[in-house]
Order: structure tokens, then C-alpha cells, then sequence
């Protein structure tokens, strides 16, 4: 058993229990990680004279090659390490000697792990925030192309105003542009260096924290030692995030997966995003959509097991801490995988437009239109919408629509009806009424859009 801390201790772990404390098989993702940081590191302690030239270098072209073999493939990470950081600096003294052995000087794994956990979680918060970033590329570019493209809005799942497919879509831009935001937001807050804290209590070695941050990228070092190696706030926010990420990729799904049914029938979803039944030659599946939908309470309870895990922890570091990664990086990966694939799943399906406008129109969707019409009429609206009332339940009865009625119905119910009924609730007259900004309206639209360019060129 490979063990950094074995000089206090009279006989060997057991194996069980060795098995059970050591992180290798999950935190070997972060070898990159723990190579960058010990290389700032040592540069550190040679500028403070706490390593010699000689040393520096030989512990960083060590740390290059164990680096460079890890990646090619000829020296794999062996399990029969505790942690990550035992498989570096092991193979590191094995390179180069007694040099080797002083890697580790005004360091702890406390304060290493702080570290590579964090220099890893800022480079997924990029990674996502240029993910959502691609998928809102593909929303701005169907709502351009479908500024007219009418559709029926709806609130309790029934058919309540008409919209446009790019006013429908502009508010799922909405929604992960506040991801992205909040993407921002986590990596402002987290991007400070707690490599320096030691266990818990700094280190009595003249360190330069403010180098070691400046070297790795960060805003400066962590203020309060204690803190620095117990800290799991940024993860905690970022699962959050992650979590909001998934739970407006589901609702964007569920959608998919309606207009994709039978009864809808406004998308076709591409044949590389779907998949058949093995028994129903006529199935085509939303299977992604449906993943996406599915994997969002895997993100949630990963959320959920980070917050459990630390909320009964005494300062400062305590191994329950260990528990953050297997479902962080899980967490990470399932969101990783499902913006992917959902935004190529968006930027190939079709939409059958004829049915979207249909569907509008079948839905009573007009119906506050024509309300509206017969206040500017004159009429009271609580009586235009008592008499609308009327002629949706009369259009029930004859398995009609409004427009459909011939203007003699129409005056049956109301003498306030006249020929510019049919143009005031066509389709086009309610959407490009509605003008106020954020409304689905064509020349708002067109703004929005504009704005929306702007933002993704900045």
C-alpha cells in the first residue's frame, strides 16, 4: 500500500479499510490538476529560497514526464495508490530521488485537494458556460428564422393566446442566458487560491500565496486558512446551477416530447436523435428528449447529497469531504452530455408549421382578440366576455372555429360584429398587435433578436 502518512502507525491498514478511505479510482481526474498546482508550487518555494534552482527544476521536469507518460499511455495511474496526489509524488521520487521528497513542503493534501478540486470545477463551469453559449446560438438562429411562424401559446397545458415559434423559444434564450450568467457569477466567486492553508492552520514556511494564485490564474489567495480547506460552497453553487441548467432542459424537453406526439404533430424530430420500438414498426421516439427529462433528478440528487454531506461538518477539513466528487463529477458529465446532445437534437428537427398555425386556430386562440374587438366596439368588457363566452361554446357545437363562422352567426350573438371582424382575429392581426417589448410581435421580435445577437457577440 502506497501511504504518505505511514511513520505514525505500528501495522498496516487493513486492506478493506484502505480500500474503502482511498480516492484513486475517482479523483484520478484530477492528475492534470494536481500536476499544474505542484509545479506552482515548487516555483513558488524557489523564489522564497525554500527550494534551490537545481531542485525546482528537477521537480518540474519530474512532475512534465510523469505528465507526459500519463497522457501517452505508458505509465497508467495504479490503484494501488490511496489518492492522485500519492501516485505523483511517489513516481515523482521514484524519477528523481531525494529532490522528489520535497514537493510536498508547506503543503497538505488538505489544501492540494482544495486546490485541484477547484482549478477542476473552474474549467467545467467554462466548459458549460461555452456550452450553453452553442445551444443558445442554435434558439437565436430558429428564432430568426420563424418570426412568423404562428403557433398557439398556452397556460394550464390548454391553448390560451397566439404566439410565434420565436417568441416560444425566446423564452428558453432567456432562460439559459441566466445559466450562463450564473455560470459568471460562480466562477467570480470561486476563483481564489486556497493552496498555502496547510491542514488547517497555514504553515510557519515563508510562503508567497499571492504568486502561487497569480501563477494558477486565480484573483488572489483565500483569507481564512480554516476555511480554505472546508470550503465547498463553490461546488454546492455550481450542482445548483447545474441543477437549474437540467431543469430548464427538461421543460424544454417535455415540450419536444408533446409536439412530437400524435396529437400535436408540430416537430419531426431527426432520425440520429430518435429511435424505434422493437415490437411498433410505426414508433419513432423522443428518446433524448426523454433522457434529458430523465437525468435531471440525477443532477438534483447530487445537489442534494453534496448539501446533506456537509451540512453537519465541524471546522475544518473531515474525510465525509471526500464524498464530493464521484456525484460532482457525475453531475458534471450528465450536464456536459445532455446540452450536447439536445442542442444538436434542436438544430436538426423540422417543424410542420401548417399544423403549429392550425392547432392556433383550432384552440379558441383568438378568442381575447375578439373580446377586444368588441370593447373597441363600445362594448363593456365584462359583456364582450360573456358574449365570447357564447361563441366559443356555439363554435364547440358546431365543431367550428371563430373565423370559420360566416358574419351572419356572428351577428346572431352580437350586432357589434362587421367584415373586419375575420382580419381583427386572424393570426397575424393578434401577434402583430401585441408591440409592447417582450411580446411576440415582429418588429419587437426583431429587437429582441438584435439584442440577443449583441449579447452573443460580447
Amino acid at each position: 500500500m502506497a501511504q504518505l502518512w505511514g511513520g505514525r502507525f505500528t501495522k498496516e491498514t487493513d486492506q478493506m479499510v484502505y480500500d474503502f478511505n482511498a480516492s484513486i479510482r475517482f479523483d484520478k481526474r484530477l492528475f492534470k490538476q494536481d500536476v499544474e498546482g505542484s509545479i506552482a508550487h515548487v516555483t513558488m518555494l524557489a523564489k522564497q529560497g525554500i527550494l534551490t534552482d537545481a531542485e525546482k527544476k528537477a521537480i518540474i521536469a519530474g512532475l512534465k514526464g510523469i505528465k507526459e507518460d500519463v497522457e501517452n499511455g505508458t505509465l497508467p495511474i495504479d490503484y494501488k495508490y490511496e489518492d492522485v496526489h500519492s501516485f505523483v509524488e511517489a513516481n515523482l521520487i521514484d524519477r528523481i530521488g531525494d529532490a522528489g521528497k520535497k514537493l510536498h513542503t508547506g503543503r497538505s493534501r488538505n489544501d492540494q485537494v482544495a486546490l485541484d478540486m477547484r482549478l477542476y470545477t473552474r474549467g467545467r463551469v467554462l466548459e458549460m458556460d461555452e456550452l450553453l453559449k452553442k445551444l443558445l446560438t442554435v434558439i437565436l438562429s430558429t428564432m430568426e428564422e420563424n418570426i412568423e411562424t404562428y403557433m398557439p401559446g398556452f397556460t394550464h397545458l390548454q391553448k390560451a393566446q397566439p404566439v410565434t415559434l420565436a417568441h416560444h423559444y425566446g423564452a428558453y434564450f432567456e432562460m439559459f442566458k441566466r445559466d450562463r450568467q450564473r455560470m459568471k457569477d460562480i466562477y467570480k466567486r470561486m476563483n481564489y487560491c486556497p493552496l498555502g492553508a496547510g491542514a488547517l492552520a497555514g504553515t510557519t514556511y515563508d510562503l508567497d500565496r499571492n504568486l502561487t494564485a497569480e501563477l494558477l490564474g486565480f484573483d488572489g489567495p483565500t483569507l481564512n486558512s480554516m476555511d480554505s480547506v472546508s470550503d465547498r460552497d463553490y461546488l454546492i453553487e455550481f450542482l445548483s446551477a447545474l441543477s437549474m441548467v437540467m431543469m430548464h432542459l427538461s421543460r424544454f424537453s417535455e415540450e419536444i416530447i408533446i409536439w412530437n406526439s400524435n396529437e400535436y404533430q408540430f416537430v419531426e424530430i431527426d432520425d440520429a436523435f430518435s429511435t424505434g420500438s422493437s415490437i411498433m414498426p410505426q414508433k419513432k421516439n423522443p428518446d433524448i428528449a426523454e433522457l434529458v427529462r430523465g437525468k435531471t433528478g440525477r443532477v438534483y440528487g447530487a445537489l442534494v447529497s453534496l448539501l446533506t454531506t456537509m451540512k453537519g461538518i465541524p471546522l475544518a477539513y473531515n474525510k465525509d469531504m471526500q464524498e464530493d466528487k464521484e456525484v460532482a463529477f457525475d453531475a458534471m458529465d450528465t450536464v456536459s452530455d445532455c446540452i450536447t446532445l439536445f442542442t444538436g437534437m434542436l438544430d436538426t428537427m423540422k417543424f410542420k408549421k401548417d399544423n403549429m398555425a392550425k392547432s392556433a386556430m383550432n384552440g379558441f386562440t383568438n378568442a381575447t382578440d375578439a373580446a377586444d374587438y368588441l370593447v373597441n366596439k363600445g362594448v363593456p368588457f365584462r359583456d364582450a366576455h360573456g358574449i365570447i363566452g357564447r361563441l366559443v361554446l356555439y363554435c364547440i357545437e358546431k365543431d367550428t372555429s371563430i373565423d370559420a363562422l360566416s358574419l351572419s352567426e356572428l351577428q346572431a350573438i352580437s350586432d357589434k360584429f362587421e367584415e373586419d371582424i375575420y382580419d381583427a382575429v386572424s393570426l397575424k392581426t393578434c401577434v402583430e398587435k401585441r408591440l409592447t417589448i417582450g411580446a411576440p410581435g415582429p418588429d419587437v421580435m426583431k429587437q429582441v433578436i438584435a439584442l440577443h445577437k449583441e449579447y452573443l457577440d460580447g
